[in-house]
């Protein structure tokens, strides 16, 4: 019967019987999880010291972090000081041997000029000292180790000279009658190339003395055997972007060695507020070269771009280079460098460029207004100034008022639209970059502009010592500043005339000099189009 009763129970499907199974491991599972995560954490605690936490490799007394990371939720905060900032390790704060190399320097402010590639800068310049030197020890962070300084006006000053001559590396070169005989019987001024830019005003008699002033630095440069001579205004900064540290010498010891020169497409300004005070550390947003954009998105966005300005820049767009020294080089106008013996061999970077902070502040209206002699009309302006904005900006400025001039540069040069420079900055023209800020700020806050000053204060040097010195020029020493105009070199010289006739004649596919370009406009693309 008891068979009988086994027989007839029914019996469980193997399916049912798996999902028993199952349902049991997974609770078994469940069950041991936690316990065992408990013994983990048991196991991991009882280890103390010898397992290391990653986070704390990036703790901010260690951190190498980039400059201008600060603004990142990547990077490591400071919560003792929000002024601390780990720039000041880079700065010259730390011992760490690769910290200071990285910014070509060593600790405390010590710069090391020895290192290959040398740099050399050379500017015309009539800033004062505040603008000098935060543009010149900034670039002596990233890697310059030598400056050929052409002052005139405030730069001239016994104050400044006097600070400028007591810093390493620096050769300042008063413009004097001796200086404006010796360039007026120099090679270029006889050359054809730059005949264009003579016997005019404004800029073009700052070009042509920015010309001549680096065939005399190149001679410099050689003398100090430099390996590389960039131009750059006092108002430009080098953006040394691209490079596996932040640092100018570095991304030029990487350009191959066939190369003769290298372009710095520049970024222009971009101003937020109407009071900026100074530029260098109160502005951070900047457009974006055409040479760094997509066609597409320059196009496709200049309109909004030059927010009803003549151009996508207000001056000019085609960037400054650097030349690699060499026999037989010249200038080619102050964007450019070539060669009297072959067409240089050239390279544009993709990522570098050069920071230029135009119009930056309200007053650079009144100061170029006040440094031009020329009429404020429409006809005057053009044999005055080579680009659009720069001939308005006169206009304004000399026949406003003080409150309209100031509407006219918020409506021009200040960017107040907060929805359309987020616009921009989403599609890429406009860019925020923080290092430099950073590195001035850190360099101010270290006292080392300060102390240049001071130790001008207690300095014997003359001026007269520094002009007498012989590597300062191929012939001549020069004596007390003379203020004279370029465009009057020469002038009277008929047989510097007659020659300059002759070799326009023999000079006729000479190249011309390259001058301030502004970058390509709206129609420029339709009619390729077309």
């Amino acid at each position: 019967m008891a068979g009988l009763l086994t027989r007839l129970r029914p019996q469980p499907s193997s399916s049912a019987a798996n999902h028993h199974s199952f349902t049991t491991k997974l609770i078994l599972l469940l069950a041991a999880l936690p316990l065992s995560l408990a013994v983990f954490a048991f196991f991991l605690q009882w280890r103390g010291e010898d397992v290391v936490d990653p986070i704390s490799r990036w703790s901010p007394d260690e951190s190498r972090t980039f400059p201008g990371m600060e603004s990142s939720p990547l990077a490591p905060v400071d919560h003792s000081s929000v002024q601390s900032s780990d720039c000041s390790t880079f700065l010259g704060h730390s011992t760490d041997a690769a910290a200071a190399a990285s910014f070509s320097h060593i600790g405390e402010w010590k710069f090391n000029d020895d290192i290959r590639p040398k740099i050399s800068v050379t500017t015309s310049t009539s800033a004062s000292l505040d603008q000098i030197l935060p543009w010149m020890f900034y670039h002596k962070v990233i890697g310059v180790s030598n400056f050929f300084l052409f002052v005139e006006g405030k730069a001239a000053t016994p104050a400044v000279t006097k600070a400028l001559e007591t810093i390493p590396g620096v050769k300042v070169i008063f413009r004097t009658r001796q200086l404006e005989e010796q360039q007026a019987k120099s090679r270029i001024w006889n050359e054809t190339w730059l005949s264009n830019f003579f016997y005019k005003p404004c800029n073009y008699e700052l070009f042509v003395k920015q010309s001549l002033n680096m065939e005399m630095a190149i001679v410099m440069a050689r003398n100090a055997k430099m390996d590389w001579i960039l131009h750059l205004d006092t108002d430009e900064l080098i953006y040394p972007a691209g490079a596996p540290e932040y640092s100018l010498r570095r991304l030029l010891n990487d350009v191959p060695g066939n190369v003769d020169m290298v372009v710095f497409p520049n970024y222009e300004s971009s101003v937020e507020r109407a009071d900026i005070k100074d530029p260098f550390v109160e502005v951070s947003m900047f457009k974006k070269n055409y040479d760094h954009l997509p066609k597409d998105t320059y196009f496709g966005m200049y309109k909004e771009s030059a927010r009803g300005n003549p151009n996508y820049f207000l001056t000019y767009g085609n960037g400054k280079a650097a030349a690699r020294m060499q026999d037989h080089l010249r200038p080619n106008g102050a964007h450019r460098w070539h060669n009297y013996m072959k067409t240089p061999n050239e390279i544009k970077l993709e990522e570098a460029a050069v920071l230029h902070y135009t119009y930056a502040k309200f007053s650079d209206l009144t100061s170029r207004r006040d440094r031009c002699g020329c009429k404020p009309t429409k006809e005057d302006v053009k044999r005055c100034f080579m680009l659009e904005f720069d001939r308005s900006a006169f206009i304004i400025a000399s026949t406003a008022t003080e409150e309209e001039m100031l509407a006219w540069y918020r409506e021009r040069v200040v960017w107040t639209d907060k929805t359309l420079n987020l616009k921009l900055l989403r599609k890429g023209i406009l860019t925020r970059i923080y290092a430099p800020m950073t590195i001035i700020q850190k360099l101010r806050e270290s006292g080392i502009f300060a102390s240049v000053i001071a130790s001008s204060e207690g300095s014997s040097e003359s001026k007269d010592k520094l002009l007498a010195s012989p590597d300062i020029s191929n012939s001549s020493h020069f004596t007390e500043p003379v203020l004279l105009h370029s465009r009057k070199i020469g002038r009277n010289a008929e047989s510097q005339a007659k020659a300059r006739k002759l070799m326009e004649k023999l000079s006729v596919f000479e190249e011309l000099a390259v001058p301030s370009l502004s970058p390509p406009v709206l129609h420029d693309e339709l009619k390729h189009d077309a």
